[in-house]
């Protein structure tokens, strides 16, 4: 499976570019490995936007969504560093999904990576889900490599004790994630399969863009060191 675990943690934000740098500094020399080293965290994973909204996206790969919701879990919240603390302050436009992983199809994952948020309609879930699993095929679309929904927990979801400002609404909302080999096949794939016309009927489209990796950090990783 393309996607280790079964739970996901995703948050999206801007900074101003007076603190960029510093956030920067924070999250590549100690956020990322402070979170993956909780214990159920398998993995993450660091964009920034090639085209998209906000600036920057993770991605973390829990062995289940409960480990999201887990005293170790809990603990480190309510415990943050001084540059945590100094750091998340500076969010903006902070995006923060406690996510299940429903459905993930294709091996193997990409330098690029599209998203897709969808806001299912009332009582359309698994109408929504059924549409969703062929488009989900990648096939032998050139230059995909891997698609994934992931189906948000919406009491999960939101603010945190560090991170106040993330916002609540669409705290239920579903994502599409597609790994690709570079932008131009995602944005393709997009417009073929999610965006526009070809967007679902059972659900609102809320966005949708394009991110380039930056890198990546696995438990192992961290267990060698």
């Amino acid at each position: 499976m393309p996607l280790a675990g079964k739970g996901m943690l995703l948050t999206s934000m801007d900074i101003d570019a007076a603190h960029e740098a510093e956030f920067n500094h924070w999250y590549d020399r100690e956020h990322l490995e402070e979170r993956v080293a909780i214990d159920g965290f398998l993995e993450a994973r660091r964009y920034i936007a090639h085209s998209a909204s906000p600036k920057f996206l993770f991605l973390y790969s829990t062995r289940t969504i409960e480990v999201l919701d887990s005293p170790a879990y809990r603990a480190r919240l309510a415990n943050p560093t001084d540059g945590s603390k100094k750091n998340m302050a500076r969010f903006k436009n902070m995006i923060r999904v406690v996510a299940r992983i429903t459905l993930s199809r294709g091996k193997g994952r990409g330098a690029a990576l599209g998203i897709v948020r969808l806001r299912p309609s009332t009582g359309g879930e698994a109408k929504l889900r059924a549409a969703l699993k062929d488009r989900l095929d990648p096939g032998t679309l050139d230059g995909i490599i891997s698609m994934h929904l992931i189906e948000s927990d919406a009491k999960l979801s939101g603010p945190t004790t560090e991170m106040p400002a993330a916002a609540g609404a669409g705290a239920a909302d579903w994502f599409v994630l597609i790994d690709g080999t570079g932008a131009s096949a995602i944005s393709a794939v997009l417009a073929a399969r999610f965006t526009g016309r070809s967007a679902p009927d059972q659900a609102m489209l809320v966005s949708s863009g394009t991110y380039d990796l930056m890198w990546d950090l696995a438990k192992s990783d961290i267990a060698q060191n």
